[in-house]
């Protein structure tokens, strides 16, 4: 399985940003897909979560500012970061559940740096 993510990258406070994640490599069904966030010193954290129904779950701090999607044709999951804060700067990476063989694979990481 290859997680491929992008979209990051220097944006000013205020500005927006899209991040993309496209797996593949497997030809089992996908659970939840999510998007975590490690900033400096930091310990890694959930930062938006979606159910292969498309529930959502958001930390409080990006509570309607971020929105994450996915696309089941195409394996990919999305995270739409709007009114960026310093704060949301950090590595973001994603995660994705498979329902075979019971395990979830992250991405490689890719850098936001929200200036202020």
């Amino acid at each position: 399985v290859q997680l491929q993510a992008s979209g990051g990258g220097l944006v000013q406070a205020g500005g927006s940003l899209r991040l993309s994640c496209a797996a593949s490599g497997s030809i089992y069904t996908i659970n939840d897909m999510a998007w975590y966030r490690q900033a400096p010193g930091n310990k890694r954290e959930l930062v938006a979560l979606i159910t292969r129904g498309g529930n959502t779950n958001y930390v409080d701090s990006v509570k309607g500012r971020f929105t994450i999607s996915r696309d089941n044709a195409k394996n990919t999951v999305y995270l739409q970061m709007n009114s960026l804060k310093p704060e949301d700067t950090g590595v973001y990476y994603c995660n994705v559940d498979y329902v075979r063989p019971g395990r979830s694979y992250w991405g490689q990481g890719t850098l936001v740096t929200v200036s202020s």
